[in-house]
């Protein structure tokens, strides 16, 4: 269940960065409440996760998923640059989390 919580609160915080994305676009309540509701429910999730898991591996992994569903959404969504570099980037931070998990 720590690890379903974990991976829930990194695509809750790939959810924000995009949110943050939206409240540049529209400067609504409503974008504004989402952004507050994807980054809350992502750091409560995190806490969860954190009771089970070691630290440091929760929040590598929690960044990493962060870090890569924000970097892959500007690809699919947002139209930005899908250069094979980019993607292996993005494996390797992927990796190095799951690396880590293994050496736990």
């Amino acid at each position: 269940m720590a690890w379903l919580s974990l991976i829930a609160a990194g695509l809750c915080e790939t959810a924000g960065v995009m949110t943050i994305s939206r409240l540049n676009q529209q400067r609504d309540a409503r974008s504004f409440l989402l952004l507050l509701g994807a980054f809350g429910a992502s750091f409560i999730l995190l806490a969860y996760a954190m009771a089970f898991i070691p630290m440091s591996t929760a929040y590598a992994i929690w960044t990493g998923i962060g870090a890569s569903g924000g970097a892959l959404a500007g690809m699919w969504l947002y139209g930005e640059s899908k250069d094979w570099r980019r993607v292996l980037f993005i494996l390797m931070i992927l990796g190095a989390a799951v690396g880590l998990k293994l050496v736990e």
